[in-house]
């Protein structure tokens, strides 16, 4: 595994980097370079300031030159993280998590294997050209949660991301933040393009892949998440992602 100063020192404009953690609690920091973070085992969950990922098997998340984050997960997690300037790489307009096509995935895992060290004209370098080609035809994948930047809605985000089953309606919640339900509705909508009812499945559906990447069965995460009826998670679950979560760690 690499030191996790070793990508600033490469000079490569794209190279990509192996990475297996038994768990995984990176501190904040931001990188130059524009980061491909494919996840090949395990679920790998990173934060912002505005946002949450949530990034399983087959996926990879996007961060932009910059963005200051953390990375983490609770259980074994396999990485392969491509760098790349700026310049070199058509990385979109903000932070996303795509669904990486079996091409892709074979090409990090090639490309692993040599690092920076090889020749910007041959067959190594080619490789990594067609890779560069093939991050943009990625499809994006519904695995993102935007924070609200208001106190007093953050302050009703905060709670629910730290008791996600907790059953507490919209009113009830913006009383304790001191907002009216109604001005909390709208802040919502304003700020993160979500109903409060759309933010808080969102936020549950990503706990939940976070915990059933983990090891944890169905009926569990779907209690430990706020569903008292596992069918309906699991209808809400095949809904979001097109699979039952049984399928989808497959």
């Amino acid at each position: 595994m690499m030191d996790a100063t070793a990508p600033n020192a490469m000079q490569c404009p794209v190279f990509v980097v192996a990475e297996r953690h038994d768990a995984l609690d990176k501190p904040w920091l931001a990188e130059r370079r524009a980061q491909f973070v494919h996840v090949s085992e395990g679920v790998l969950s990173v934060r912002t300031d505005s946002g949450l990922w949530v990034v399983p098997p087959h996926h990879a998340v996007w961060l932009l030159p910059g963005a200051l984050h953390r990375a983490s997960s609770r259980h074994p997690v396999m990485t392969r993280t491509l760098f790349a300037n700026p310049e070199v790489v058509a990385a979109p307009a903000r932070n996303c998590v795509v669904a990486v096509d079996p091409l892709v995935r074979e090409l990090l895992i090639a490309a692993a294997e040599f690092g920076d060290g090889y020749a910007g004209d041959g067959p190594q370098a080619r490789l990594v050209d067609v890779i560069v080609d093939r991050l943009p035809l990625l499809a994006a994948a519904p695995l993102s949660l935007p924070y609200p930047r208001d106190r007093r809605i953050l302050r009703i985000a905060e709670s629910l991301i730290a008791q996600p089953a907790q059953p507490g309606v919209l009113d009830e919640l913006a009383a304790d933040a001191g907002v009216t339900a109604r001005t909390a509705a709208r802040l919502f909508v304003k700020e993160t393009g979500l109903t409060f009812g759309q933010w808080r499945q969102q936020l549950r559906l990503l706990i939940a892949l976070e915990r059933l990447g983990a090891g944890a069965s169905v009926t569990q995460v779907a209690l430990e998440v706020g569903y008292n009826d596992v069918s309906s998670f699991i209808a809400v679950f095949k809904e979001s992602l097109g699979e039952t979560p049984a399928r989808y760690f497959r």
